[in-house]
């Protein structure tokens, strides 16, 4: 196994970790799955830069390496450190007030999907085949 398999098998045993742990309903799991996908995020970028052990900058234009990856490895880390700032804030202000670390399902959201999925099934079990505007209708009135 070459460098680089090993480093894309890396990056796909984060990715899947990460979103595993996002779908969790604890607060401290999702920051930890979130900071894992930002750990796969830098691994994708330092695959996808090429040759390892090129200068940024080479005497010809050959040994010259793109300096884009990197500008992009730095923002993908000053991003997740950010958000993983403000989650961690979240969690701690969460578990100030209710003492709990997972998110309650909340009754309003839920009658909201219900609503919701009520209207779409109303919309596609209409009889005509036909698709008629607003405007068409207001004129059958």
């Amino acid at each position: 196994m070459t460098v680089t398999l090993v480093l894309v098998i890396a990056m796909a045993v984060l990715f899947s970790c990460g979103v595993y742990l996002l779908l969790e309903r604890s607060l401290t799991r999702m920051l930890l799955g979130f900071l894992l996908l930002g750990n796969a995020l830098n691994l994708l970028l330092l695959v996808m830069s090429g040759a390892a052990g090129d200068p940024p900058i080479g005497k010809s234009s050959e040994g010259i390496a793109d300096p884009l990856p990197q500008a992009f490895a730095l923002t993908a880390i000053v991003i997740t450190f950010a958000v993983s700032a403000f989650l961690l804030a979240l969690i701690h202000r969460s578990w100030k007030l209710s003492r709990a670390d997972e998110v309650e399902v909340d009754e309003a959201d839920v009658a909201i999907g219900r609503e919701r999925d009520e209207d779409a099934d109303d919309d596609t079990s209409d009889d005509d085949p036909e698709t008629t505007t607003d405007a068409e209708q207001e004129a059958t009135r």
